[in-house]
Protein backbone atom coordinates (compact mmCIF):
# COMPACT_ATOMS: atom_id res chain seq x y z
CA UNK A 1 0.00 0.00 0.00
CA UNK A 2 1.50 3.40 -1.06
CA UNK A 3 0.19 5.88 0.99
CA UNK A 4 1.29 10.10 0.40
CA UNK A 5 1.07 12.17 3.52
CA UNK A 6 3.09 15.13 2.35
CA UNK A 7 0.97 17.30 1.10
CA UNK A 8 2.06 20.25 2.61
CA UNK A 9 5.39 19.67 0.27
CA UNK A 10 3.53 19.13 -3.01
CA UNK A 11 0.29 17.85 -3.86
CA UNK A 12 -0.58 15.44 -6.61
CA UNK A 13 -1.82 17.16 -10.00
CA UNK A 14 -5.51 16.93 -9.97
CA UNK A 15 -6.62 15.35 -13.13
CA UNK A 16 -9.11 18.41 -14.35
CA UNK A 17 -6.79 20.59 -13.90
CA UNK A 18 -4.70 18.37 -16.29
CA UNK A 19 -7.06 18.11 -18.74
CA UNK A 20 -7.64 22.40 -19.12
CA UNK A 21 -3.88 22.12 -19.26
CA UNK A 22 -3.69 19.95 -22.33
CA UNK A 23 -4.55 21.82 -24.96
CA UNK A 24 -1.97 24.59 -24.40
CA UNK A 25 0.83 22.00 -24.59
CA UNK A 26 -0.49 20.41 -27.64
CA UNK A 27 -2.34 23.29 -29.94
CA UNK A 28 -2.54 27.20 -28.34
CA UNK A 29 1.31 27.34 -28.19
CA UNK A 30 1.08 31.40 -29.81
CA UNK A 31 3.15 33.46 -26.98
CA UNK A 32 1.04 35.68 -25.04
CA UNK A 33 3.02 39.04 -26.45
CA UNK A 34 2.30 38.44 -30.11
CA UNK A 35 -0.48 40.60 -31.80
CA UNK A 36 -1.61 38.35 -33.97
CA UNK A 37 -4.36 35.43 -33.43
CA UNK A 38 -2.30 32.98 -32.02
CA UNK A 39 -0.87 35.37 -29.21
CA UNK A 40 -4.39 36.70 -28.56
CA UNK A 41 -6.15 33.38 -27.46
CA UNK A 42 -3.25 32.68 -24.96
CA UNK A 43 -3.58 36.31 -23.77
CA UNK A 44 -7.16 35.60 -23.45
CA UNK A 45 -6.71 32.40 -21.04
CA UNK A 46 -3.58 34.21 -19.03
CA UNK A 47 -6.33 37.02 -18.34
CA UNK A 48 -8.94 34.54 -17.45
CA UNK A 49 -6.94 32.65 -14.98
CA UNK A 50 -6.05 36.23 -13.62
CA UNK A 51 -9.45 36.87 -13.24
CA UNK A 52 -10.48 33.86 -11.69
CA UNK A 53 -8.10 34.57 -8.57
CA UNK A 54 -9.04 37.68 -8.47
CA UNK A 55 -11.99 36.85 -8.02
CA UNK A 56 -11.49 34.18 -4.84
CA UNK A 57 -9.40 36.73 -3.32
CA UNK A 58 -11.73 39.72 -4.03
CA UNK A 59 -9.66 42.28 -5.61
CA UNK A 60 -8.87 43.35 -8.76
CA UNK A 61 -7.62 41.65 -11.48
CA UNK A 62 -4.87 44.19 -11.69
CA UNK A 63 -3.34 43.23 -8.33
CA UNK A 64 -2.50 39.93 -9.45
CA UNK A 65 1.08 38.98 -10.57
CA UNK A 66 2.17 35.44 -12.00
CA UNK A 67 5.05 34.05 -10.40
CA UNK A 68 7.47 31.24 -10.85
CA UNK A 69 5.85 30.22 -7.74
CA UNK A 70 6.17 31.37 -4.10
CA UNK A 71 9.68 31.63 -3.35
CA UNK A 72 9.91 33.89 -5.89
CA UNK A 73 7.29 36.28 -4.57
CA UNK A 74 8.30 36.00 -1.22
CA UNK A 75 11.26 37.90 -1.93
CA UNK A 76 9.47 40.35 -4.59
CA UNK A 77 7.54 41.20 -2.18
CA UNK A 78 10.63 41.72 0.25
CA UNK A 79 13.21 43.15 -1.60
CA UNK A 80 11.19 45.51 -4.01
CA UNK A 81 9.20 46.77 -1.42
CA UNK A 82 12.47 47.35 1.31
CA UNK A 83 14.42 48.62 -1.52
CA UNK A 84 11.83 51.26 -3.36
CA UNK A 85 10.29 52.19 -0.33
CA UNK A 86 13.18 53.46 1.27
CA UNK A 87 12.36 50.62 4.44
CA UNK A 88 15.37 50.31 7.07
CA UNK A 89 13.70 47.54 9.32
CA UNK A 90 11.78 44.42 9.10
CA UNK A 91 10.01 42.58 11.28
CA UNK A 92 9.83 38.58 11.19
CA UNK A 93 9.47 35.28 13.16
CA UNK A 94 12.35 32.69 13.56
CA UNK A 95 9.53 30.07 12.39
CA UNK A 96 9.15 31.90 8.80
CA UNK A 97 9.74 29.80 5.82
CA UNK A 98 13.47 30.34 4.61
CA UNK A 99 12.16 32.07 1.60
CA UNK A 100 11.53 34.41 4.05
CA UNK A 101 14.46 34.52 6.62
CA UNK A 102 16.92 33.96 4.63
CA UNK A 103 15.85 36.44 2.83
CA UNK A 104 15.75 39.22 5.21
CA UNK A 105 18.79 37.76 7.37
CA UNK A 106 21.29 38.39 4.24
CA UNK A 107 19.70 42.10 3.92
CA UNK A 108 20.38 42.42 7.55
CA UNK A 109 24.09 40.68 7.32
CA UNK A 110 24.73 43.23 4.29
CA UNK A 111 22.94 46.48 6.25
CA UNK A 112 20.54 47.29 4.15
CA UNK A 113 17.96 46.82 7.01
CA UNK A 114 17.65 46.25 10.81
CA UNK A 115 15.96 43.09 11.49
CA UNK A 116 13.90 41.92 14.52
CA UNK A 117 12.29 38.86 14.94
CA UNK A 118 8.67 38.79 16.90
CA UNK A 119 8.32 36.57 20.19
CA UNK A 120 6.52 33.60 20.47
CA UNK A 121 4.20 31.93 22.89
CA UNK A 122 4.86 28.70 24.22
CA UNK A 123 2.72 26.98 21.40
CA UNK A 124 3.92 28.16 18.98
CA UNK A 125 1.94 31.35 17.80
CA UNK A 126 2.87 34.67 17.54
CA UNK A 127 3.12 37.14 20.49
CA UNK A 128 1.17 39.65 19.18
CA UNK A 129 1.71 42.26 21.94
CA UNK A 130 5.57 41.76 21.47
CA UNK A 131 4.70 42.39 17.73
CA UNK A 132 3.21 46.12 18.89
CA UNK A 133 5.65 47.09 20.86
CA UNK A 134 8.62 46.70 17.75
CA UNK A 135 6.77 48.19 15.61
CA UNK A 136 5.68 51.27 18.36
CA UNK A 137 9.19 51.17 19.10
CA UNK A 138 10.81 51.76 15.20
CA UNK A 139 10.62 53.31 12.18
CA UNK A 140 7.92 52.33 9.12
CA UNK A 141 8.94 48.40 8.99
CA UNK A 142 7.91 46.06 6.78
CA UNK A 143 6.39 43.01 8.45
CA UNK A 144 6.36 39.52 7.31
CA UNK A 145 4.30 36.90 8.93
CA UNK A 146 3.40 33.62 7.35
CA UNK A 147 -0.69 32.46 7.44
CA UNK A 148 -0.19 29.37 8.59
CA UNK A 149 3.55 27.72 9.54
CA UNK A 150 4.13 24.85 6.86
CA UNK A 151 6.04 22.80 9.59
CA UNK A 152 3.51 23.20 12.58
CA UNK A 153 -0.14 24.59 11.25
CA UNK A 154 -0.29 27.29 13.90
CA UNK A 155 -2.59 30.14 12.11
CA UNK A 156 -1.97 33.82 12.16
CA UNK A 157 -4.73 35.87 13.33
CA UNK A 158 -4.66 37.63 9.49
CA UNK A 159 -6.92 40.29 10.37
CA UNK A 160 -5.99 41.34 13.70
CA UNK A 161 -2.24 41.65 12.75
CA UNK A 162 -2.93 43.96 9.43
CA UNK A 163 -4.94 45.98 11.95
CA UNK A 164 -1.98 46.34 14.18
CA UNK A 165 0.21 47.09 10.83
CA UNK A 166 -2.11 49.61 9.47
CA UNK A 167 -1.83 51.52 12.95
CA UNK A 168 1.79 52.00 13.27
CA UNK A 169 1.44 52.30 8.94
CA UNK A 170 4.00 49.12 8.28
CA UNK A 171 3.99 47.75 5.33
CA UNK A 172 2.33 43.99 5.48
CA UNK A 173 2.96 40.88 3.92
CA UNK A 174 1.96 37.37 4.75
CA UNK A 175 3.33 34.21 2.73
CA UNK A 176 -0.06 32.25 2.40
CA UNK A 177 1.18 29.28 0.05
CA UNK A 178 0.23 26.82 2.38
CA UNK A 179 -3.75 28.52 2.98
CA UNK A 180 -4.06 29.35 -0.32
CA UNK A 181 -7.19 27.95 -2.00
CA UNK A 182 -7.85 26.23 1.38
CA UNK A 183 -9.77 29.72 2.94
CA UNK A 184 -11.38 31.91 1.43
CA UNK A 185 -9.15 35.14 2.27
CA UNK A 186 -11.25 38.27 1.04
CA UNK A 187 -8.28 41.30 1.19
CA UNK A 188 -11.24 43.98 0.71
CA UNK A 189 -11.56 43.12 4.46
CA UNK A 190 -7.78 42.15 5.75
CA UNK A 191 -5.67 45.37 5.05
CA UNK A 192 -2.56 43.50 3.94
CA UNK A 193 -0.25 44.74 1.24
CA UNK A 194 1.25 41.57 -0.19
CA UNK A 195 0.15 37.98 -0.40
CA UNK A 196 1.13 35.06 -2.63
CA UNK A 197 0.00 31.35 -3.50
CA UNK A 198 2.43 28.38 -5.22
CA UNK A 199 -0.55 26.10 -7.45
CA UNK A 200 0.73 22.69 -6.11
CA UNK A 201 0.03 23.44 -3.01
CA UNK A 202 -3.54 23.20 -4.09
CA UNK A 203 -3.11 19.79 -7.19
CA UNK A 204 -2.20 22.50 -9.79
CA UNK A 205 1.24 22.14 -11.20
CA UNK A 206 4.60 22.76 -9.67
CA UNK A 207 6.72 26.00 -10.99
CA UNK A 208 4.36 28.85 -11.15
CA UNK A 209 2.35 31.10 -8.44
CA UNK A 210 1.51 34.31 -8.12
CA UNK A 211 1.72 37.20 -6.21
CA UNK A 212 -1.05 39.68 -4.97
CA UNK A 213 0.29 43.55 -5.13
CA UNK A 214 -2.38 45.54 -3.35
CA UNK A 215 -3.44 48.79 -5.37
CA UNK A 216 -1.74 51.44 -2.46
CA UNK A 217 1.67 49.93 -2.68
CA UNK A 218 3.80 51.01 -5.93
CA UNK A 219 6.94 49.13 -6.69
CA UNK A 220 9.54 48.51 -9.36
CA UNK A 221 9.87 45.06 -11.05
CA UNK A 222 11.85 42.13 -9.45
CA UNK A 223 12.37 40.72 -13.18
CA UNK A 224 13.15 42.71 -15.59
CA UNK A 225 13.12 41.94 -19.17
CA UNK A 226 10.26 42.28 -21.51
CA UNK A 227 7.05 43.81 -20.38
CA UNK A 228 5.20 41.31 -18.88
CA UNK A 229 3.12 41.57 -16.43
CA UNK A 230 2.20 44.83 -17.16
CA UNK A 231 5.68 45.88 -16.62
CA UNK A 232 6.32 44.07 -13.72
CA UNK A 233 7.59 40.89 -14.16
CA UNK A 234 10.31 40.29 -17.10
CA UNK A 235 9.71 37.14 -19.04
CA UNK A 236 7.71 34.99 -21.26
CA UNK A 237 4.56 33.44 -19.49
CA UNK A 238 4.29 30.25 -18.18
CA UNK A 239 0.81 29.84 -20.03
CA UNK A 240 -0.04 26.52 -19.70
CA UNK A 241 1.33 26.53 -15.83
CA UNK A 242 -1.11 29.64 -15.38
CA UNK A 243 -4.00 27.93 -17.20
CA UNK A 244 -3.04 24.85 -14.17
CA UNK A 245 -3.36 27.43 -11.65
CA UNK A 246 -6.58 29.22 -12.59
CA UNK A 247 -8.45 26.04 -12.79
CA UNK A 248 -7.01 24.42 -9.53
CA UNK A 249 -8.06 27.61 -7.51
CA UNK A 250 -11.44 27.10 -9.19
CA UNK A 251 -11.84 24.01 -8.10
CA UNK A 252 -9.97 25.05 -4.66
CA UNK A 253 -13.11 27.54 -4.67
CA UNK A 254 -15.94 25.54 -5.96
CA UNK A 255 -15.58 22.28 -3.48
CA UNK A 256 -13.81 24.31 -1.01
CA UNK A 257 -16.66 23.47 2.02
CA UNK A 258 -16.65 19.74 1.37
CA UNK A 259 -12.98 19.64 1.15
CA UNK A 260 -12.26 21.64 4.44
CA UNK A 261 -14.67 19.17 6.43
CA UNK A 262 -13.11 15.96 4.66
CA UNK A 263 -9.56 16.64 5.68
CA UNK A 264 -10.14 18.38 8.97
CA UNK A 265 -11.75 14.90 9.67
CA UNK A 266 -8.38 13.10 8.92
CA UNK A 267 -6.51 15.40 10.93
CA UNK A 268 -8.61 15.09 14.25
CA UNK A 269 -9.30 11.02 13.44
CA UNK A 270 -5.34 11.00 13.16
CA UNK A 271 -4.87 12.88 16.74
CA UNK A 272 -7.56 10.80 18.43
CA UNK A 273 -6.28 7.40 16.80
CA UNK A 274 -2.58 8.33 17.82
CA UNK A 275 -3.72 9.22 21.31
CA UNK A 276 -5.02 5.99 21.98
CA UNK A 277 -2.81 3.58 20.48
CA UNK A 278 0.82 5.37 20.92
CA UNK A 279 1.47 5.86 24.88
CA UNK A 280 3.66 9.35 24.97
CA UNK A 281 2.75 11.32 21.77
CA UNK A 282 2.40 14.34 21.44
CA UNK A 283 1.95 17.23 18.93
CA UNK A 284 3.84 20.15 18.20
CA UNK A 285 2.24 23.40 17.89
CA UNK A 286 -1.50 24.24 18.36
CA UNK A 287 -2.54 21.04 16.54
CA UNK A 288 -5.85 20.71 18.21
CA UNK A 289 -6.30 24.49 18.37
CA UNK A 290 -5.72 27.52 15.56
CA UNK A 291 -4.34 25.05 13.10
CA UNK A 292 -4.08 24.73 9.73
CA UNK A 293 -6.37 22.06 8.30
CA UNK A 294 -4.21 19.87 6.07
CA UNK A 295 -1.06 19.68 8.67
CA UNK A 296 -0.37 17.56 11.91
CA UNK A 297 3.32 17.49 13.46
CA UNK A 298 2.95 14.57 15.58
CA UNK A 299 6.19 14.41 18.64
CA UNK A 300 6.46 10.63 19.20
CA UNK A 301 8.16 9.08 22.67
CA UNK A 302 12.19 8.79 22.55
CA UNK A 303 13.48 5.45 21.03
CA UNK A 304 17.00 4.25 19.48
CA UNK A 305 15.60 3.74 16.05
CA UNK A 306 14.31 7.62 16.16
CA UNK A 307 16.88 8.36 13.42
CA UNK A 308 15.40 5.60 11.11
CA UNK A 309 11.42 6.79 11.04
CA UNK A 310 10.74 8.69 8.48
CA UNK A 311 13.20 5.89 6.43
CA UNK A 312 11.24 3.20 7.93
CA UNK A 313 7.57 5.09 7.20
CA UNK A 314 8.67 5.08 3.34
CA UNK A 315 9.66 1.42 3.12
CA UNK A 316 6.31 0.54 3.86
CA UNK A 317 4.76 2.81 1.24
CA UNK A 318 4.30 6.14 3.53
CA UNK A 319 5.35 9.61 2.13
CA UNK A 320 5.88 11.50 5.06
CA UNK A 321 8.43 14.58 6.35
CA UNK A 322 10.58 15.29 9.26
CA UNK A 323 9.85 19.02 8.69
CA UNK A 324 11.27 21.86 5.97
CA UNK A 325 15.13 20.63 6.59
CA UNK A 326 15.16 17.14 8.06
CA UNK A 327 18.52 15.75 7.54
CA UNK A 328 19.05 12.10 7.06
CA UNK A 329 15.56 10.73 8.30
CA UNK A 330 15.84 13.23 11.62
CA UNK A 331 13.98 16.33 12.57
CA UNK A 332 17.90 17.82 13.33
CA UNK A 333 17.69 20.47 11.02
CA UNK A 334 14.10 21.77 11.88
CA UNK A 335 14.60 25.48 12.37
CA UNK A 336 10.98 25.84 13.61
CA UNK A 337 11.27 23.27 16.12
CA UNK A 338 13.70 24.61 18.16
CA UNK A 339 12.92 27.95 17.87
CA UNK A 340 9.69 26.86 19.62
CA UNK A 341 11.47 24.28 22.11
CA UNK A 342 10.60 20.96 21.48
CA UNK A 343 12.56 18.43 22.64
CA UNK A 344 14.83 17.37 20.01
CA UNK A 345 15.92 14.10 21.44
CA UNK A 346 12.28 12.56 20.49
CA UNK A 347 11.60 12.28 16.54
CA UNK A 348 8.81 14.26 14.82
CA UNK A 349 6.84 13.88 11.97
CA UNK A 350 5.19 15.74 9.33
CA UNK A 351 1.68 14.45 8.38
CA UNK A 352 -0.01 16.29 5.77
CA UNK A 353 -3.15 15.69 4.02
CA UNK A 354 -5.46 16.46 1.30
CA UNK A 355 -8.61 15.63 -0.38
CA UNK A 356 -7.26 12.34 -1.80
CA UNK A 357 -6.41 11.01 1.58
CA UNK A 358 -8.76 8.61 3.04
CA UNK A 359 -9.45 7.43 6.76
CA UNK A 360 -8.35 4.01 5.55
CA UNK A 361 -4.75 5.36 4.79
CA UNK A 362 -4.89 6.52 8.61
CA UNK A 363 -5.68 3.85 10.13
CA UNK A 364 -2.35 1.95 8.00
CA UNK A 365 -0.48 4.69 9.24
CA UNK A 366 -0.57 4.15 12.60
CA UNK A 367 -1.32 0.84 12.39
CA UNK A 368 2.32 0.72 10.92
CA UNK A 369 3.80 3.07 13.88
CA UNK A 370 2.80 0.94 16.37
CA UNK A 371 4.46 -1.93 14.58
CA UNK A 372 7.82 -0.21 13.98
CA UNK A 373 7.80 2.50 17.12
CA UNK A 374 8.96 2.33 19.88
CA UNK A 375 10.82 -1.17 19.56
CA UNK A 376 12.72 0.11 22.73
CA UNK A 377 11.71 2.90 24.82
CA UNK A 378 14.74 4.66 26.56
CA UNK A 379 13.82 5.15 30.23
Amino acid sequence: MNIYLDNAATTPLDKEVLDAMLPYMEQFFGNPSSIHAYGRQTRAAIEQSRKTIAKALNVSPGEIFFTSGGTEADNMAIRCSIECLGLKHAITSPIEHHAVLHTLETMAEKGEIKLSLVNLKPDGHIDLAHLEELLKNNSRSFVSLMHANNELGNLLPLKEVSEICQKYDAVFHSDTVQTMAHYALDLKEIKIHFVNGAAHKFHGPKGVGFIYINSDIHIEPFIFGGAQERNMRGGTENVYGIIGLGKAMEIAMRDLHEHQQHIQGLKTYMIEKLEREIPGVSFNGDAKGNSLYTVLNVCLPPSDNAEMLLFNLDINGIAASGGSACSSGSNVGSHVLRAIGSDMSRPSVRFSFSRFNTKEEIDYVVEKLKEMYPVTVKA
